[in-house]
């Protein structure tokens, strides 16, 4: 059975700076091309940054020039390094596969990101 664990999430003042980093059990990352995704209250869940197998990164418009992605698959993690935050960033944070959104893919619990003004 796959789980995915992410964590680092944390409540920040706007402009601040988190960390998040996702493990799984159950499932190697090397071949899949990832992505973290968060959901707000009340919206949709959203990508907001892949890395692929191969390392190429891509990020939403919302996010670029203040999140990196980044992957370490000998020790199977996906990180999300955010810098200066912002209260519209608050959302829970997922990470899974990066087509995990059409595929119906098993989700983990998520971190919570809190950005206060």
């Amino acid at each position: 059975q796959v789980q995915l664990v992410e964590s680092g999430g944390g409540l920040v003042q706007a402009g601040g700076s988190l960390r998040l980093s996702c493990t799984a059990q159950g499932t190697r990352f090397r071949f899949r091309d990832m992505a973290w995704y968060r959901q707000a209250p009340g919206k949709q869940r959203e990508a907001v940054a892949t890395v692929s197998r191969w390392g190429t990164t891509n990020y939403a418009d919302s996010v670029k020039g203040r999140f990196t992605v980044s992957r370490n698959d000998a020790k199977n993690t996906v990180n999300l390094q955010m810098n200066s935050l912002q209260p519209e960033d608050t959302a829970v944070y997922f990470c899974n596969a990066a087509n995990a959104l059409q595929s119906g893919a098993d989700w983990g619990q998520g971190t919570q990101v809190t950005v206060s003004s």
